[in-house]
């Protein structure tokens, strides 16, 4: 398993899109950072780029690495080498690769420019959503045959959890505000890492105004370490369960 890691790992270090994808990191970091001298500004300009593109590039490129590797992966299948730890080490390799470029991207600014625990946070955020959102890429890619439809369905993932679950959990709360529905709504907020991690970095930040609804929940039911624990706990299932169900699929899938 270390093996494929380490192969895999050199193979995505010659990718041209993983140097790109750091260098855009790091110029809008060091951008956004220079502008304004406050650095809870900068901070959630930059928590909003993550937000944002983190989930989008990393589905996509995951999506279309493990589609565009699949003769490889056969490959390593025709050898003694069990199925799950192909697809574990294959996952890894690509998640390390993701994130060392966030870290060095977004890591690296902050902890020059913005040092402190909320620097901390914002760089945990960034790698948690990459863990994620390679999770569910592998999901796609374990699942569907098609390439075409796999990379349409990681777009369809990305923009439902980017844009449109914020607007249906709007609908939610405006169709049944007169009734109590604060921890319906705590509870609805797991669904979506985005808003988790959303929460997860306004609950370190002193800016009240700014937290909206779900940061304001988050803070009266949960409090800001309970409901960091929470935050963190749910990413971890994001994590986790996208995973399993991908070795199980995978076991079972006829190549």
């Amino acid at each position: 398993m270390k093996t494929i890691i380490k192969y895999v790992l050199l193979d995505l270090l010659r990718n041209r899109v993983i140097l790109f994808y750091t260098i855009i990191l790091a110029v809008l970091a060091v951008s956004v950072l220079g502008i304004d001298d406050n650095p809870t500004k900068g901070l959630l300009s930059l928590l909003n780029i993550t937000l944002l593109f983190v989930p989008l590039i990393t589905i996509l490129f995951s999506t279309i690495y493990f589609f565009n590797a699949i003769e490889f992966t056969e490959l390593l299948l025709s050898q003694p080498i069990k199925r799950n730890k192909v697809l574990l080490a294959e996952y890894s390799a690509l998640t390390v690769s993701l994130s060392t470029a966030y870290a060095v991207g977004i890591g690296i600014p902050l902890l020059l420019l913005v040092s402190g625990i909320e620097s901390f946070i914002l760089t945990l955020i960034g790698i948690l959503l990459t863990f994620v959102f390679s999770s569910l890429a592998l999901l796609i890619f374990v699942k569907f045959r098609d390439k075409t439809k796999g990379i349409g369905i990681a777009i369809a993932i990305a923009l439902f959890f980017t844009l449109l679950f914020d607007g249906f959990l709007l609908a939610f709360i405006y169709s049944f505000s007169d009734y109590p529905i604060d921890q319906a709504v705590v509870g609805i907020i797991a669904f979506n890492p985005i808003d988790l991690a959303r929460v997860l970095m306004l609950l370190h930040l002193d800016v009240a105004v700014l937290m909206g609804y779900s940061g304001a929940l988050f803070k009266k039911f949960l409090g800001s370490a309970t409901g960091s624990i929470f935050s963190i706990a749910c990413i971890m299932l994001w994590i986790i369960v996208p995973l399993l169900l991908s070795v199980r699929i995978f076991n079972r899938k006829d190549l």
